[in-house]
């Protein structure tokens, strides 16, 4: 009776073992995200990075964001890190949020009313409107840093 109680265990073990090999072997691998702000002109307030891994809601809608994280503005430039992000295509916006309500305010017409940027610092103007997904995307197969510059007006 104990030599099958110990063969039991014994296979109980090995499947537990080999369960644990499974799931290690067929887990994705991931990548880790740093966001470098640059440029930022207020000291008060808060920047709001939005990760989007698709196109819809890209750069405005907040409700499409894949991860996000507001850092408290202290100097010229921010840092941010994403991690645990699986290979694939991906876009940045941000916000320089003045006001607390985490998203870019605009007046009548559309314009910016606060700082904000996106991945690949694209141009955007009245007459380009918001960027695209396309636009802004990049590629994450392995650990990456990209640089975004604020912007308080529209480009000419």
């Amino acid at each position: 009776m104990i030599r099958k109680i110990s063969q039991l265990s014994f296979l109980l073990v090995a499947s537990i073992v080999s369960l644990g090999f499974a799931k290690a072997i067929s887990t994705e691998p991931t990548a880790t995200l740093t966001v470098v702000v640059n440029g930022i002109q207020n000291q008060k307030g808060e920047v709001c990075i939005g990760l989007y891994s698709q196109k819809k809601g890209f750069p405005l809608n907040t409700k499409n964001v894949l991860k996000s994280a507001c850092t408290q503005i202290v100097g010229r430039s921010i840092k941010q890190q994403f991690s645990g992000l699986k290979h694939g295509k991906y876009a940045v916006a941000i916000v320089d949020d003045q006001n607390g309500d985490r998203q870019l305010n605009r007046d009548f017409f559309g314009i910016p009313q606060e700082g904000f940027g996106i991945s690949n610092n694209p141009k955007v103007s009245i007459k380009t409107g918001a960027p695209k997904f396309q636009d802004a995307s990049f590629i994450l197969n392995s650990n990456k840093t990209i640089n975004i510059s604020m912007k308080y007006r529209l480009d000419p």
